[in-house]
């Protein structure tokens, strides 16, 4: 049995992983072939990049469960093979000795260990070797961030990093026998640097990646009576911190250093923490073993290795592991129900230890469990089918806006390296806006209103972005710039200022103007807070219905005020959209012309989506 690594990652999730995989027998001390390696290898890379693109929060907004076997999604491959690339440039030119990386799999460095019946193999991003050492490097397409945000602090100070930086290198403080306790408790610290020994967290999961390489390596060395040099073990991931200054040679960004210093890419210093992994990575190799022995189809309890709602998630999990979870008003659609329940005993019941529970469904949670008031509104919805709505505190959130309403929304572009000068990887750039402009209650044509900005190629067109923009909303007499998560708009306008300041009076204007639905159909404590209500009535949503399932989406909302709907649009979600406007250069003349129509004909629908809901609102409220 050939198993990779990224085999060796999903198998040693539970017991019933293996057995639903459906090993074939004949592969059996055979070798697996670079296609079936390569197919793998590629799978769990796209899904880092579309990992950092999307995230999902706790009342399941933004399903994000997106099929890596679609050949559209395949182009973000070349993004990690750049950033491949930059790493692989980075050892060559700074370490010493023989580096070894390729676009190739199977012509990268290759291991391998054979544990009784079973072959584990790993092909190495990046080898290098000189006459003193041997470095490893697994190449991510994640950014530093994950790592220094592991902060801790004394109480009302600053925060500081459990890493230093040394050179491009960064080095867990207590390796480098730093003076950990002038910056926070050592204990903190630790509890800190814990999270890197957890797989099933963000920082986690790509240092298990590493540890379970060095597994194959040292055995590999071993078994070879290799002359031990010393090896190091670095994972290379982008700098959140490089701002690229818009230079390019032969048509593509020059990515040297900035005028910071700073180089895009950045290495971790892994050596120490994979070593003190092994024990637990040689458990989940024997675990392995076993569970191909046992080969157990049997339900086992579902957990953080099912990587519930994340990019990861376990390829079971959906049709066979989680099925018995409801579509609709589950036990796990609670809002902001990340603490869980507790029971009379001061038990804690959360998450998917709630579906191996027994309690499925929303009403199945006892009611003596049940504090938070927006989880009674959400229950009585469910149990007796009506709408609830606070026709004051929407009336009241109605009166502030003022008008004209400038409905806007973006849609952007995540690209793991930046494109344009000022940016930075995995920047939110925008390549397009609807906006709908409602200049009295209710007075708004979906057509005659509306003005949509699409970029045509992938030349930098943000300039005139901003021009139409600045064009199109004049807030100089009064109005508000709306949007449905209005913080994400902002932060797009925010961006656009600090890149072209000539625009930064008119584009802070609609900063300072901002306004969402989210206030009026949810709630937003402040608020109301400001208006007079008292705490516990300013926390309340102001609106709900069983049908939104814990979510105020506006996929969520949209059916529930209209029946206006996305299932007939060519382009019916963000995902697809940025897919096909990073597919611009490999389309047809009539794909691209066709494309265009439906990334402009799906924008559109956002901003009316949120002109149909406000209307709706209005009526309910008899206004």
């Amino acid at each position: 049995m050939a198993i990779t690594k990224t085999n060796f990652i999903n198998y040693s999730r539970c017991p019933r992983y293996v057995a639903l995989s459906m090993l074939q027998k004949d592969k059996q001390t055979s070798n697996m072939t670079y296609e079936e390696y390569m197919k793998e290898e590629e799978n769990e890379k796209l899904k880092e990049i579309l990992g950092q693109m999307y995230e999902i929060d706790e009342n399941g907004n933004e399903i994000n469960l997106i099929d890596v076997e679609n050949p559209q999604l395949k182009t973000m491959m070349k993004y990690y093979k750049k950033v491949e690339e930059l790493t692989g440039n980075y050892v060559k030119e700074h370490f010493k000795g023989e580096t070894i990386y390729a676009d190739l799999t199977y012509e990268q460095q290759c291991f391998e260990m054979i544990s009784g019946d079973v072959k584990f193999l790993c092909y190495v991003d990046i080898f290098n070797e000189n006459e003193d050492e041997i470095n490893i490097i697994e190449v991510k397409a994640t950014t530093s961030k994950k790592y220094l945000d592991l902060m801790s602090g004394y109480p009302k100070q600053e925060k500081y990093s459990i890493f230093l930086k040394k050179g491009n290198i960064f080095y867990l403080k207590d390796e480098l026998n730093y003076p950990i306790e002038k910056e926070m408790k050592v204990e903190n610290y630790q509890k800190k640097k814990m999270n890197l020994f957890d797989r099933y967290t963000e920082a986690g999961k790509y240092v298990y990646d590493l540890a379970v390489q060095r597994y194959i390596i040292d055995a590999y060395y071993q078994d070879k009576n290799y002359q031990k040099k010393k090896i190091n073990y670095y994972l290379g991931v982008l700098n959140h911190e490089y701002i690229f200054d818009g230079e390019y040679q032969n048509g593509e960004p020059n990515y040297k250093r900035d005028e910071n210093g700073n180089e895009i890419v950045v290495l971790f210093d892994l050596t120490k923490v994979t070593e003190d992994y092994q024990d637990i990575v040689k458990i989940n190799a024997n675990n392995i073993k076993k569970y191909l022995k046992d080969m157990k189809e049997e339900p086992c309890p579902l957990g953080k290795w099912c990587e519930y709602k994340k990019q990861t998630q376990c390829k079971y999990f959906k049709k066979i592991c989680g099925e018995k979870i409801p579509a609709y008003n589950s036990s796990l659609n609670y809002m902001n129900n990340g603490q869980g329940f507790k029971d009379e005993m001061g038990g804690k019941h959360k998450g998917l230890d709630l579906i191996n529970e027994g309690y499925l469904n929303m009403l199945d949670i006892p009611e003596k469990w049940i504090t938070n008031p927006n989880h009674f509104i959400q229950r009585d919805a469910v149990k007796n089918g009506t709408e609830y709505i606070n026709k004051q505190k929407i009336k009241e959130a109605l009166d502030q806006l003022e008008y004209p309403i400038y409905h806007l929304d973006f849609e952007t572009f995540p690209c793991p390296l930046p494109r344009y000068r000022g940016e930075w990887c995995y920047i939110q750039s925008p390549f397009e806006f609807s906006l709908h402009i409602e200049r009295e209650p209710g007075v708004c044509d979906k057509d005659e209103d509306n003005y949509v900005f699409l970029a045509d190629s992938h030349e930098d067109c943000r300039e005139e972005m901003v021009k139409e923009l600045c064009r199109l909303i004049d807030l100089s007499k009064g109005g508000t710039l709306f949007a449905q998560n209005v913080s994400f708009e902002k932060g797009r306008i925010k961006e656009l200022a600090s890149f072209f300041p000539q625009y930064k009076s008119s584009l802070m204007k609609m900063y300072d103007h901002g306004s969402d639905l989210l206030y009026i159909v949810n709630n937003k404590k402040d608020l109301y807070l400001s208006l007079g209500y008292d705490e516990e009535e300013a926390r309340k949503v102001n609106y709900y219905h069983k049908n939104l399932s814990g979510s105020y989406s506006i996929k969520k909302t949209l059916p529930v005020f209209s029946d206006l709907s996305y299932a007939h649009l060519d382009v019916k979600n963000g995902t697809e959209a940025l897919v096909q406007y990073a597919n611009y250069p490999y389309m047809t003349k009539k794909q691209f012309q066709d494309t265009y129509e439906a990334l402009k004909i799906y924008c559109k629908q956002d901003t009316w989506a949120m002109v149909v809901i406000l209307s709706a609102l209005r009526k309910k409220v008899d206004l």
